[in-house]
Order: structure tokens, then sequence, then C-alpha cells
């Protein structure tokens, strides 16, 4: 919702206020010089990426609105089924959870929360390595090595669409410089025509650049730097399960141990402790010790 909202906001205070400033929107109407830097755009995208990341990049604008869920609320849902997990892992053991994590959308635990089973990213990376804990054999430091590998190899790849629109945008305004100037040799090579028409062909040529600075610092950027706060708030989710579980390995009781994750998080986001304390020891913690 707010990339619609920032490109309308855009839209309305350039081309608004030069409306108010006596401009006429006719001249800015210019459908050929779009084609020739959107296409040009397009084209040095596909040029400069391979499939994979061409594909990455069209599958990202369809999780751009999983990070709005990244909220104070979320967190506190992921705290509160990392405590429950724990807990039952204190009370029963590690095989206790085993049900639970083979299959997490039929598990009365995970449903309490349909925020974070919703999430595939969040419930694989948190199921994975719980079922290396159950399995056994591997000590805190060795699967403290293979989360941050993981979690690094995702914020790599996560990375590639955002990068490669970054520079797309970066890009735009030297397109419509190109636009421009092959505007301007339009105009000359008409040397012949009266004043008015060429100044009105000249201004035409102009254009270009106007549009080429408008859509990549107005348009094709801000999506890129949407991905990458994307990103980072996914990051701080998965740091959050890794923290949580390495506390719990390291012998650190469940409240303890959800503190930890609790202090991964951002201030303005993050809930102070009682908050934290009173929701996870709440009314569904206490049914799923029942």
């Amino acid at each position: 919702m707010l990339i619609p909202l920032g490109y309308i906001v855009v839209i309305a205070s350039v081309f608004g206020g030069f409306v108010l400033s006596g401009g006429s929107l006719g001249p800015l109407f210019q459908p050929t010089e779009v084609l020739m830097i959107v296409g040009a755009g397009v084209g040095a995208f596909i040029a400069a990426n391979n499939g994979k990341a061409i594909r990455a990049t069209f599958r990202s604008f369809s999780t751009l609105r999983r990070s709005a869920g990244y909220n104070k609320a979320m967190y506190m849902e992921l705290m509160a089924l990392l405590y429950q997990l724990l807990s039952k892992i204190r009370r029963e053991g590690m095989l206790g959870i085993e049900r639970d994590i083979d299959n997490p959308a039929e598990s009365a635990l995970f449903s309490q929360y349909p925020k974070v089973i919703e999430d595939p990213m969040i419930v694989g990376f948190l199921t994975d390595y719980l079922r290396l804990m159950v399995s056994g054999g591997m000590n805190p430091h060795e699967l403290d090595e293979l989360m941050l590998h993981e979690i690094e190899g995702f914020e790599h790849e996560a990375h590639v669409p955002a990068n490669a629109l970054a520079r797309v945008g970066d890009a735009m305004p030297a397109f419509g410089i190109v636009a421009a100037v092959m505007g301007v040799v339009k105009a000359l090579s008409t040397a012949d025509a009266p004043p008015d028409q060429m100044g009105q062909m000249i201004a035409h040529a102009l254009v270009g650049t106007f549009l080429g600075i408008l859509m990549g610092y107005g348009f094709v950027n801000p999506v890129a730097n949407r991905i990458e706060r994307q990103v980072a708030e996914a990051v701080k989710m998965l740091q959050c399960i890794r923290v949580t579980l390495l506390a719990s390995l390291n012998g650190y009781a469940p409240p303890i141990a959800v503190e930890f994750g609790r202090k991964t998080l951002d201030s303005s986001e993050r809930p102070d402790f009682a908050e934290l304390e009173a929701h996870v020891r709440g009314p569904r913690a206490e049914s799923g010790n029942a």
C-alpha cells in the first residue's frame, strides 16, 4: 500500500507543482521518449542479469507486502511460539516436539500463531534447526555456524533483486539523456523549421532528461530500497530465532532464552520485558501447557 501511495505523492508533487507554476502538461506527454527510456532500461536489465536473477526480481514483487507484517505483534507471536516450544522440550524432552515440527500445519501448538505459520520462510528456518536439535550430535557452536551461514546465504540471495533494480534506476537518467540527445538531433536535422517549431521540438527533446530522472529516482530506486528493507526485516526475524535457540542450547530456561531473542529486535518494535512475559505466559501459553 505504501508503494502506490508514494508514487501518488511523487506524481502529484512534481506535476502539480509544474501546473501551479503556470506550466502546461501537454508538452510533457511524449510517449516515444517514454518508450526509448523504459525500453532501454528493460533491455539493460535483461542484458545485465541471468535468468535466475530476473526470475528472483519478479518473485520479489509478490513478497513486498510480507515485510509489512513484521511488526511488534508478529515478533511477539514468534517469541510466544518459541517459548512454548522450548517449554515443551524442557518438560518432555526433544522428542516431545517431533510431531509439531514434522507437520506444523496440523500442530495444535503452531496453529495458535497464524501469523507465524503463514510465513513459510520463518516456519522452514525454525523447524529445520529444531529437527537438528532433536537429532542431536551437534554442539551449539556448530549449530550457530550453520545458522549464520544460512542467514548470510539468504541475505546475499535476497539482495540480488534489489541490486539489479538499483542499477537500472541509476541508469535511467542516462537513458533520459540519450532520449533527449536523439530529440535534439531530430530538431537540428530540420534547421529550416521556423523558430517557434524549433523551440517546441527542443523542449520535447529535453523532456527525455526529465522523465529519465523522474523514473529512476522516483519509481525504480524506491522499489529497490523497499526490497532492501524487506530483506533486513526478514534477517531480523531469523536472527531472533537463532539467538533464542542458541540460548536454550546453552542451558538457559525458556523465559531467559526468549529474552535473548527480544534483545535482537529494534528498539522501536521491541516489547518491554514485562509486556513480553505477560504475552508468552498468557492464556494461550497456559492452554498449551495444559
